[in-house]
């Protein structure tokens, strides 16, 4: 019988360090954005201005 009482001291131990590890996790921002990361690759960028594009190679005096 003390080993059941043991072994439920010991797991509610661990379960409370995953759970005091979730919340610091969470805290300190892990979780705020796991989605954007990922499909930004698929995305293209943004156009620059037209006065840093020179299309036709001229340059300009």
């Amino acid at each position: 019988m003390g080993i059941i009482y043991l072994m439920l001291i010991v797991s509610l131990a661990i379960a409370l360090f995953f759970l005091f590890s979730f919340f610091w996790a969470a805290k300190s921002g892990q979780y705020d954005d796991d989605y954007s990361p990922s499909v930004r690759i698929l995305f293209d960028d943004e156009k620059q201005s037209s006065e840093n594009q020179q299309t036709d190679g001229s340059t300009e005096v």
